[in-house]
């Protein structure tokens, strides 16, 4: 077939959860199809469209800019007595409107694939053609409501999770069927839009085999966070971790390090000892296959966190909050820690670092796991099905 690929995030090098979903399902669907990649780019973002990994996968390549949403501008302020979400208003891409257009005109698509909501948007462009919307999230919106303490917050959260609540509905007309990562979020989208029956379960996973060939040795009492801050939930998490549990391992363990990678973006951390803000690293597979434990404690957002995933397909163990692995199917004790409290949270980190028998059965079960129920090329063949159905929707 041939496949129009459009993504909120430019797929390579596939450095964020994101990213990588998208760069795995791109190379699943280069093996059978021909596929032009639409994609947005951050502002100042240089993006490599001839990088061999991604243009060997892309019959065409092209991208425009994101235009970064504004809570201050004149159409975000206006877009309070809007129905649809600010963001969508302030953050609507003219130039990504005429580029599908210029690009439908020119070519003949079987299907479209739409990854995320910022993509999604634009399905009045899509001129009938069948079309799948890649990964809705609505978790995220309902975590904000449940978290919000007071009046104000709760009716701006309110306000916020109607008006995606409603703009999904709208959007969902353009298409065919959609993805989500989890069971949660399938119950969310199902529960938002009650007649829309076509919701299939794509879980975020990992490529084993790109995994496997990475050997490095371990950094004595190391733990590593993986997570850009300009997502706030990763800032949100280390704000505890490092304000609230930080010092309790310390006070054990008075020598464990903990690097935290990704973008920053100039957030501020409480002040603490053996903490260092790695930045963008090269080669974060190393990274992580280097620390002794890798760090999930996430406590908003929906969706599964890759970051656990690629933990364990490099036989890292994890310690996570419950809702960091919400949508998983992993056994506390068995495939990782979970902790919700900074004291337990600690015991779990120090517990690891302690006893090597638990230490190895966590870091072999979790590797199982993922061989088992995560390994892209035991659920890709589902994704393409899916595909093929939905090209296949509207015929006769």
């Amino acid at each position: 077939m041939n496949i129009l690929f459009l993504s909120r995030w430019y797929p390579f090098p596939p450095n964020n959860g994101s990213k990588l979903r998208v760069f795995h399902l791109l190379r699943a669907l280069a093996a059978k199809h021909s596929i032009t990649l639409l994609s947005f780019r951050e502002q100042q973002e240089v993006v490599d469209t001839d990088a061999p990994e991604i243009r060997s996968l892309c019959h065409e390549i092209h991208t425009v800019p994101w235009p970064q949403f504004n809570p201050t501008s004149g159409t975000s302020i206006a877009g309070l007595f809007n129905p649809k979400p600010r963001s969508v208003l302030d953050s609507h891409s003219p130039e990504m409107a005429n580029k599908i257009q210029q690009l439908i005109a020119e070519n003949q698509f079987d299907v479209i694939i739409a990854s995320q909501v910022g993509t999604a948007g634009y399905g009045r462009y899509f001129q009938n053609i069948p079309a799948l919307f890649e990964e809705i999230e609505m978790g995220i919106y309902h975590e904000q409501l449940a978290q919000a303490e007071s009046f104000k917050s709760k009716l701006r959260y309110r306000m916020t999770l109607a008006k995606q609540t409603n703009y999904l509905r709208d959007l969902l007309q353009y298409f065919d069927t959609c993805t989500v990562v989890s069971e949660p979020e399938q119950d969310l989208v199902k529960t938002a839009v009650p007649g829309y029956q076509n919701v299939e379960i794509i879980p975020n996973c990992m490529n084993l085999a790109d995994y496997d060939q990475v050997r490095v040795p371990k950094r004595p009492n190391s733990l590593i966070f993986t997570g850009s801050f300009t997502y706030h939930v990763n800032h949100q998490a280390m704000e505890w971790y490092v304000g609230e549990v930080n010092a309790l391992v310390q006070a054990q363990i008075p020598d464990v390090q903990l690097s935290i990678t990704g973008d920053h973006a100039n957030s501020p951390l409480p002040p603490a000892n053996n903490v260092t803000l790695t930045g963008f690293v090269d080669d974060i597979r190393s990274w992580i296959a280097s620390s002794c434990v890798s760090l999930a404690p996430i406590f908003m957002g929906g969706g599964t966190r890759l970051k656990i995933l690629e933990a364990m397909a490099l036989r890292t163990p994890v310690v996570a909050t419950s809702k960091g692995a919400e949508g998983l199917e992993v056994e506390h004790s068995k495939h990782l820690l979970l902790a919700d409290t900074p004291q337990a949270f600690a015991d779990a980190v120090v517990s690891l670092l302690c006893d090597p028998a638990l230490y190895q059965q966590i870091a072999e079960n979790g590797y199982q796991l993922i061989a088992e129920k995560y390994d892209w090329p035991s659920v890709t063949p589902h994704f393409l099905n899916l595909v093929q159905r939905t090209a296949e929707a509207r015929k006769v």
